[in-house]
């Protein structure tokens, strides 16, 4: 077998067309054959499919880059939950764009390193330049805000709390029921004393509980607000708890990887107002931003704040290739080897612009609108409330909560739709979270009649088939 080409290079792309268009093909042959939004059969029908489609997963002879990638790329699509269907909407699991997915591909075709500049040359400047950008949207009257890189929402929540801790030493930290769990886990993590849960029985952190909390406690105290909560999508009052931070000298950092977007249209960044007050921000492009996971953001007021991760290892950031003029990425993140997870981001801003990125935000947010109003006019349907972002939560009437459960197990199992679950309000809902600026008011209706079906049709007690 002659040595398999490289991606890289002035031949890479030669090597790579006739691949692309292989991959290509399965990936529209997988989908074809799913034909919906995930695999009907539920696992006991999708891994045997794919575990035939992979074995042996390690032959002794190779089958060939064509044969490979035509039988398992069209396996996996074909098992794949869709984010691009309408029907999937679950999770904060975006249908990627396809500018940002080609992108990618030439990411990862260059594959530069991001800890050391003689490996990412132009891709640290890039970096450097996006960074500044995004920081400077969530703090636009600092006059040096940063802004680190990071996997996501969980990984920028715990560079959050280090940095938090780095300044104060062991930080109390203070959550609502509403954060994310990855807050209870980052404090865990870098061994923090675990955080104070302030309730929030109406979906955002209750104000008078954390000013009783914060009069009552000695510093140092980090309060962790959210811009955009998983189970409901709502929004703490974050001007107010900047308030109360203020008043009683605790920090606050701002966990928006949902909602921090909203920041890019004129329209609804009215619900983020407050951003611009915390210690740190974290957002998350691969939710609304339609971004190929994963791309997450950490923003600063000022890039002396992170100073505290700088990181020293001669053969990256050598003292007198620094001082000769070598940028230092080491101190960029706690990873070393790392994608340029930017390339991707910024190919998007620069071909969307401000208004594009505005009307994907907007086409969005007025779907879930109208899927709530589709949900009040059906009597057969509860909603809990109106959209903050685009996460809708709603239930057949008169239903207990295993029969809701065995809704939304039974259209998985069917591979009719994806939809989340959650419970608030002493009740279990089904949860919608649109992401997809394709979906149609004729997509969100058939998602309903799938569920009021489905609540009549299936015996109390059933279990999916």
């Amino acid at each position: 077998m002659p040595t398999p080409p490289l991606a890289g290079g002035t031949t890479g792309p030669a090597a790579l067309r006739p691949l692309l268009d292989t991959v290509l093909t399965a990936l529209q042959d997988g989908a074809l054959r799913r034909d919906g939004p995930l695999p009907a059969g539920g696992p006991d029908t999708v891994t045997p499919h794919l575990r035939t489609a992979l074995h042996p997963v390690i032959p002794d002879h190779g089958t060939g880059a064509h044969h490979a990638l035509t039988t398992l790329i069209s396996a996996l699509t074909q098992g794949a939950a869709d984010p691009a269907d309408p029907l999937c909407a679950a999770h904060l699991h975006t249908p990627p764009l396809a500018v940002a997915a080609a992108a990618d591909l030439a990411a990862s075709a260059l594959n530069p390193s991001m800890d050391s500049w003689d490996q990412a040359p132009a891709a640290s400047a890039l970096e450097a330049d996006l960074t500044t950008a995004l920081a400077t949207e969530i703090y636009p009257h600092r006059t040096a805000p940063d802004a680190l890189v990071t996997t996501g929402g969980t990984e920028a929540n715990q560079l959050a709390l280090l940095l938090a801790r780095e300044r104060h030493g062991p930080v109390q930290t203070i959550r609502g029921a509403n954060a994310h769990h990855s807050i209870t886990r980052a404090a865990w993590l870098l061994g923090l004393p675990e955080p104070i849960t302030i309730p929030a029985p109406t979906g955002v952190m209750d104000l008078t509980a954390l000013a009783d909390t914060l009069a009552r406690l000695q510093g140092p105290l980090l309060v962790t607000a959210t811009a955009g909560t998983t189970d409901t999508g709502q929004i703490d009052p974050l001007s107010d708890i900047a308030d109360l931070c203020a008043t009683h000298g605790a920090e606050l950092h701002i966990d928006a990887a949902y909602g921090g977007p909203l920041l890019f249209s004129p329209t609804h960044r009215n619900k983020v107002h407050g951003l611009d007050r915390a210690h740190s921000v974290t957002l998350d492009l691969h939710k609304l931003g339609w971004q190929p996971a994963s791309a997450g953001i950490l923003a600063v007021p000022d890039h002396h704040h992170l100073d505290a991760l700088h990181h020293h290892a001669p053969y990256l950031n050598a003292d007198d290739d620094t001082e000769a003029g070598l940028p230092d990425l080491l101190g960029r993140s706690l990873r070393t080897t790392r994608r340029p997870d930017a390339v991707k981001i910024a190919v998007t801003l620069q071909a969307l612009g401000r208004t594009g990125l505005a009307d994907l935000i907007d086409r969005t947010c007025t779907a879930a609108h109208h899927l709530a109003d589709l949900i009040t006019k059906t009597p057969t349907l509860d909603l809990y409330e109106h959209p903050t972002i685009t996460t809708v939560l709603f239930r057949p009437t008169d239903t207990d909560d295993h029969t809701v459960a065995t809704i939304r197990r039974t259209l998985l199992t069917r591979g009719h739709a994806v939809l989340g679950r959650t419970h608030t309000n002493g009740r279990l809902w089904l949860k919608a979270t649109l992401l997809n600026p394709h979906t149609t008011p004729h997509d969100l209706q058939k998602l309903l009649d799938l569920v009021t079906h489905l609540a009549t049709a299936l015996p109390k007690g059933s279990t999916p088939r």
